[in-house]
C-alpha cells in the first residue's frame, strides 16, 4: 500500500508553491520566480511594462515632436486617440487568442508584430505617418489581456485579484516610467551631439529593443498552465481544444462582461487619457521645463507601482468577509471617489494644488483598474480570455471616446475636459449595481432564493453533449475552488455550503 501510494505520489506534478485541484497557486509570493506561477507572473509584468513605454514614447517627447513635424492640436488629438483605438479590437481578439491557444504564444507574437511600427515612429514625417505608427503602436496594449488570463489561469480565487493587479499595476507602470525615460534618454542623444529633431527619433530604438526581448522571454520560458503549455496538453488529451463558436458565444452573451467593460472604460480609459494629455497640460498651463512637466506627468503613471496591485489586494480582502458582494461594493465606491477628485483636477489653478490632486486622483482610478480585475475571472470559467477581452477593450473605448469627446481640438480648454471627464466617471460606474451573481448576489441582493450553486453557474456554459464527454470537468473544479466568494454569511457555515452543493 506505501509503494502503491508512493508511485502515485511521485506521479503528481510537484510545485513551489501550494495549489489547489486546478492545479493554481493558492499563494502569492511577490519576490519568488518559482516556475510556472511566480515565473509566468513576472514574465507577464515585464512584457507588458514594455508595450506600455513603447505606446506611450511619444506624450512625453511632444512638445519636440510637433515643432519639427508640425502638428496642430488636432493632428496631436488624432494621434492619442489613434494610439488607444487600435487596442480595442485587438484585447477582443486576444481574449479569444488565449482561451485557443493560450496566453504564451498570443502575446509574444502581438509584441513581435507590432514592435517594427515602434522603430518606424523614428522615420515619422508628416502628421499622417505620426498617427499610423501610433496607432500600430498601440496594439500592443492588448498583452494587457494575455497578462490578466495568464494570471487568472496560474492563481486561485483568493490570492487572484492581487495577482492580476499586481502584474495590470507593475505593466502599466509603464506609462509613467515612460515620461521619465524618453526624455533622459533624449537628453541623452542630445549630449552626444545629435540636433533634436534627430535625438528624439533615435530616442524610439530602445523601447522597440526591450519589447522584442521581452516577447522572446515569454517565449522560451513561459508557460502557459500549471500543468504545461496549450499545444502539449492538446495532444496528451489532457485538455480538450475548445471551439471557437462556444467560446466567444458565451462571452459576449454574458450581461455582466458589458457592464465591467463600460465601468473599465471609465478607470482604465481615464488612465490612459491621462497618459496622453497630462505631459503637455503641465507644460503649457503652468510654463514648465520638458523633463519638469515629464516628471510630474511621471507621478501618475507611477503610483501604479501600488494603486493597481493594492486594488487586487483589496478585492481579495473584502472577499474574505464578504464575499462578491464585497468585491462589487469596493469596486463602486473607490471608483466614484476617482470621478470625484478628477473633477477636482479640472478645477484647482496652482501648479502645487494640481500635482497633489493628480496623484491623489490617479491613486483611486488605478485602484478601481485592480478591483474590476479582481470580479472579472468569476464571471465566465469557459469565455474568461473573451470576458477579460471585453473588459480591456472597453478600457480602450473610453479612452477613444473621452479624448474624442473633451481633448480634440480646442473645443474645451484642457481643465474643462477634465472636470467632464470626472463627471463621467461618476456616471459610467453606476451600472456595476447591475451586476448580479445568483449564487453569491450583488450589491444589493443576496444570492437567489432558489437553489443556486457555483456548479449551477459554471457548468450552465456547458450543453449535456459536451458533459457526456467530460468537457466540463474544468468548470468544476474552478466551481469547487470558488465557493470563498460567498464570503462569511451568518447562518451558513463552511460545512452547510459544501453539503448544498454535494
Amino acid at each position: 500500500m506505501d509503494v502503491e501510494s508512493a508511485a502515485v505520489e511521485s506521479q503528481a506534478p510537484k510545485f513551489a508553491l501550494p495549489v489547489d485541484s486546478e492545479h493554481k497557486a493558492t499563494e502569492f509570493r511577490l519576490f519568488s520566480v518559482a516556475a510556472p506561477h511566480m515565473r509566468a507572473f513576472h514574465l507577464s509584468w515585464i512584457s507588458f511594462f514594455c508595450c506600455f513605454v513603447s505606446s506611450f514614447a511619444a506624450p512625453p517627447l511632444l512638445p519636440i515632436i510637433r515643432d519639427n513635424l508640425n502638428l496642430t492640436a488636432t493632428d496631436i488629438g488624432n494621434a492619442g486617440i489613434a494610439s488607444v483605438t487600435g487596442a480595442v479590437f485587438a484585447r477582443l481578439a486576444m481574449g479569444t487568442a488565449c482561451d485557443l491557444f493560450g496566453p504564451r504564444l498570443a502575446s509574444a507574437s502581438l509584441i513581435l508584430l507590432t514592435a517594427p511600427a515602434v522603430y518606424f515612429t523614428s522615420i515619422a514625417s508628416s502628421s499622417i505617418s505620426f498617427l499610423l505608427v501610433r496607432f500600430f503602436t498601440g496594439f500592443s496594449l492588448a498583452t494587457f489581456v494575455s497578462t490578466q488570463f495568464w494570471m487568472s489561469s496560474m492563481f486561485s480565487a483568493p490570492v487572484v485579484g492581487t495577482a492580476n493587479g499586481v502584474s495590470g499595476g507593475w505593466g502599466n507602470l509603464g506609462g509613467g516610467a515612460t515620461q521619465l525615460i524618453m526624455p533622459l534618454v533624449f537628453a541623452l542623444i542630445v549630449n552626444i551631439g545629435a540636433v533634436e529633431f534627430t535625438a528624439w527619433r533615435i530616442a524610439f530604438f530602445i523601447p522597440a529593443l526591450f519589447q522584442m526581448l521581452s516577447a522572446f522571454a515569454v517565449l522560451t520560458l513561459g508557460q502557459d498552465l500549471p500543468d504545461g503549455n496549450f499545444k502539449n496538453l492538446q495532444k496528451s488529451g489532457d485538455k480538450e481544444k475548445d471551439k471557437f463558436s462556444k467560446v466567444f458565444y458565451h462571452g459576449i452573451t454574458n450581461y455582466r462582461g458589458w457592464i465591467l467593460a463600460l465601468t473599465y472604460g471609465y478607470c482604465f480609459g481615464v488612465e490612459l487619457t491621462i497618459d496622453n494629455i497630462i505631459a503637455e497640460y503641465f507644460y503649457d498651463r503652468f510654463n514648465l521645463k520638458l523633463h519638469t512637466a515629464g516628471i510630474i506627468a511621471a507621478s501618475s503613471g507611477l503610483a501604479n507601482l501600488f494603486a493597481r496591485p493594492g486594488g487586487g489586494i483589496i478585492s481579495d480582502a473584502v472577499a474574505k468577509r464578504f464575499g462578491m458582494r464585497g468585491r462589487l461594493w469596493a469596486l463602486w465606491v473607490v471608483q466614484t471617489l476617482g470621478g470625484l477628485f478628477c473633477i477636482l483636477l479640472g478645477r484647482v489653478d496652482s501648479l502645487s494644488a494640481s500635482i497633489v490632486v493628480l496623484i491623489v486622483f490617479s491613486v483611486f482610478v488605478q485602484t478601481a483598474c485592480g478591483l474590476t480585475f479582481g470580479v472579472v475571472p468569476f464571471v465566465s470559467r469557459r469565455s474568461l480570455g473573451v470576458i477579460s477581452g471585453m473588459t480591456g477593450g472597453g478600457g480602450n473605448v473610453g479612452a477613444v471616446l473621452t479624448q474624442l469627446i473633451f481633448f480634440k481640438g480646442s473645443k474645451y480648454s484642457k481643465e474643462t475636459g477634465i472636470t467632464l471627464m470626472g463627471i463621467m466617471i461618476i456616471c459610467c460606474t453606476l451600472p456595476i449595481m447591475l451586476i448580479y451573481f445568483p449564487q453569491w448576489g450583488g450589491m444589493f441582493c443576496g444570492p437567489s432564493q432558489n437553489i443556486s450553486s457555483e456548479e449551477d453557474y459554471y457548468l450552465s456554459e456547458w450543453n449535456s453533449q459536451e458533459r457526456e464527454k467530460g468537457l466540463h470537468q474544468g468548470s468544476l473544479k474552478f466551481a469547487e475552488n470558488c465557493r470563498a466568494e460567498r464570503g462569511k454569511v451568518k447562518g451558513l457555515n463552511s460545512d452547510e455550503a459544501q453539503s448544498t452543493n454535494i
